[in-house]
Order: C-alpha cells, then structure tokens, then sequence
C-alpha cells in the first residue's frame, strides 16, 4: 500500500566493530520538527492501547526493544503492522485511527510526535473519526 498517511522508514544505520548508530534528525530521517518524545513501556498481556487518532499531530513509532503491532485506519483502508526492529519506524500522519497491541514483555515503543500534547488534538470516538475522514459526497444537482 503506498500513502502518504503511513508508511515504514527505514533509517540509515552506521557502525563498525565498536556497534551501530542510527540518527534520528528533522526533515531528515523525520520529516517533520520533533517536538515531544515518549516511550511506552511495560505494557500488560491484552491490552489495547491508542485507540484514537489526531486532528494535527503525526508521529513515528520506533520499537526499541521487543515488538508491537500497530493497527492503522484512514476510514478507507486498515492495515497492520508489526514492529520489531529498531531500524523501522513507523510514519503515522494525521487522521489516522490507531491502536497497539500484542505488546512483548520486553517491549519498549518510541514515539517521535510533531506537536506538544494538546487534548483538543484528540479524536477518541471512533465513529466521530469516521465523520471526520468520510469523504463528502457533492451534489451537484
């Protein structure tokens, strides 16, 4: 699936014998301004977590240390992915429904976000998410 609205990174890896590096810089390996960072971590068996989208905010979520899958909607399309390399990130833009899970014992989830938190940035309710992405029939009559 090729969009805009998510997609894998891979970033650039660099080492030698002494280990490997990977960079993470603005309009380079992200492409947008990082302006808030977090991790998740300890996460229980079966739980969800997500299961919101944003109004102005994209993100890449990077497993650091074990692995996640990561549900993503546009309101058209659903697609999966699994997480489980710290050389993928992965793009998610705005007004996209996520939600996390089958989180590993081990894992730690990054997340790079283009804004501070703002609650108003929030769309909790799936339906009022579908509302916001259905595109708008015209008529032209």
């Amino acid at each position: 699936m090729d969009r805009q609205e998510f997609r894998l990174i891979n970033f650039e890896k660099i080492g030698d014998h002494r280990g490997q590096l990977i960079t993470l810089e603005n309009h380079k390996s992200i492409p947008f301004d990082i302006k808030r960072m977090y991790y998740i971590f300890d996460t229980k068996p079966n739980v969800t977590r997500g299961m919101h989208a944003h109004k102005k905010l994209e993100q890449i979520l990077i497993a650091i240390n074990g692995s996640c899958e990561i549900l993503l909607d546009d309101g058209q399309t659903k697609e999966s992915f699994k997480l489980n390399s710290k050389e993928v990130g992965l793009y998610v833009g705005n007004n996209v429904w996520r939600e996390m899970h089958n989180f590993s014992q081990d894992c730690v989830l990054l997340v790079l976000a283009s804004e501070i938190y703002d609650e108003s940035d929030y769309i909790r309710n799936y339906q009022d998410f579908l509302a916001n992405v259905s595109p708008k029939t015209q008529d032209n009559a």
